[in-house]
């Protein structure tokens, strides 16, 4: 029998530590929190967002970052994999809208509950309250950790500590450090899965405000960098929601070297032509309106002060006086209202972290090292990221499976 330690208790830290001692390894877990899991209980705003129930394909297709390495862990755990794990150990789960998968409790900690079983009886030792200082590495090989001044040994060590998101839950880098002085290169780290700031006093204006059905499009230049269906929020500082969140994990990038244009099509289920005459029909039937009473049909209040603003025309005029040019060109800017991306939020509000362990160095099918015998890496601490969905919390189940089951006797 090896003794395996993990270090960090979260999604991927619990799931590691479960795989090894089901294969039959003395494991243990090290985590610097009071308690297991401590992310995982604010995933999906309380919900936890377990997995996503689409097919193989589209489950990588929700790769960001490296999506090529994780064929090997994705099918030796998968969706499905995870599901049953869950469902058998006490926690049932319900799929809702876009294939997103919960506890059917909405309760974040029935998930963390399920995988405390778990590890309690496979024999998993926890400790907590425990703050790794370093990884113990002689001749290549780790040997344990050092926590204070004790130092554990075991035959291999799972680094699962996380990345630099919501550094109020732990994740303040731990194993992004042991990672660089065990000689591992780690990539460029930024904020993913965030709000972004936006140049313009609108949002500000439109706080609170929430609008579905949008197509969001990001641009440098002409390119278009990004460009998707869904909801996003206005905040006191930019913008935010499930389709901006995305759009962060894309673009983070190139935000590095300046600005990025935003535009947002309010109406994306009509052509402009179709547009220009929803707003004819509109005005012919209130021909003496004002200008800026006429668009309640079209538009949420909020919304409609900035969008008269913005079109140049006159709030006051009556609407049978608006000429064809000033109509299309209203309807032209309801389909690319635009807005100035000046940069992401920090790591605080970020949902993950991109950036980590590069890949290069690490055995897909393992997590192993290439470069420490004995050493894994799991979760968040690689460089691997996904759209918001369950397609993260995915990454963290099947890496941490692949290295727990992956440590040989």
């Amino acid at each position: 029998m090896s003794k395996v330690i993990v270090a960090g208790g979260g999604a991927a830290g619990m799931m590691a530590a479960a795989a090894a001692a089901l294969s039959g390894h003395e494991t243990a877990i090290y985590e610097k929190n009071e308690k297991l899991g401590k992310k995982v209980y604010i995933t999906g705003k309380g919900r936890c967002n377990v997995t996503n129930g689409c097919s193989m394909e589209e489950l990588l297709n929700g790769i960001v970052t490296n999506r090529k390495f994780l064929y090997s862990s994705f099918y030796g755990f998968t969706n499905e994999d995870m599901m049953d794990f869950l469902v058998r150990h006490g926690c049932p789960l319900k799929t809702e809208r876009g294939m997103r998968v919960f506890p059917v409790s909405d309760k974040s900690s029935d998930v963390i509950a399920a995988l405390t079983r778990v590890l309690k009886e496979a024999g998993v030792k926890i400790h907590l309250n425990q703050e790794i200082k370093s990884l113990i590495i002689e001749d290549g090989i780790c040997r344990g950790i050092q926590v204070g001044n004790q130092k554990i040994f075991a035959d291999a060590v799972i680094v699962a500590a996380g990345g630099l998101s919501y550094p109020a839950t732990g994740s303040t880098g731990d194993g992004l450090k042991w990672a660089r002085e065990s000689g591992h290169e780690v990539t460029s780290l930024r904020p993913a899965l965030v709000p972004f700031n936006i140049k313009e006093e609108d949002p500000l204006r439109l706080q609170g405000l929430s609008l579905k059905n949008v197509q969001v499009t990001v641009k440098k230049g002409k390119k278009v960098l990004y460009q998707e269906f869904g909801e996003m929020l206005f905040t006191h500082f930019g913008v935010s929601g499930p389709v901006i969140l995305s759009a962060s994990s894309f673009v983070g990038k190139d935000l590095e070297k300046g600005p990025l244009a935003l535009f947002i099509d309010l109406k994306p289920a009509l052509t402009l032509e179709q547009l220009d005459d929803r707003i004819l029909r509109d005005f012919q039937g209130e021909k003496n309106k004002q200008f800026k009473n006429s668009l309640s049909r079209l538009l949420p209040s909020k919304l409609i002060p900035i969008i008269v603003e913005r079109s140049g025309i006159d709030p006051n005029r009556q609407v049978n006086e608006i000429t064809r040019e000033e109509r299309r060109r209203l309807a032209a800017l309801l389909k690319d209202y635009p807005l100035t991306i000046t940069g992401l939020r920090s790591f605080k509000e970020a949902i993950i972290t991109q950036g980590g362990v590069s890949v290069k160095e690490i055995n897909p099918s393992t997590m192993e090292s290439k470069r420490v015998k004995g050493l894994y890496f799991a979760g968040e601490v690689l460089d691997l990221d996904a759209v918001t969905g369950g397609f993260n919390l995915q990454i963290a189940w099947s890496t941490g499976w692949a290295a727990g089951s992956s440590v040989p006797f």
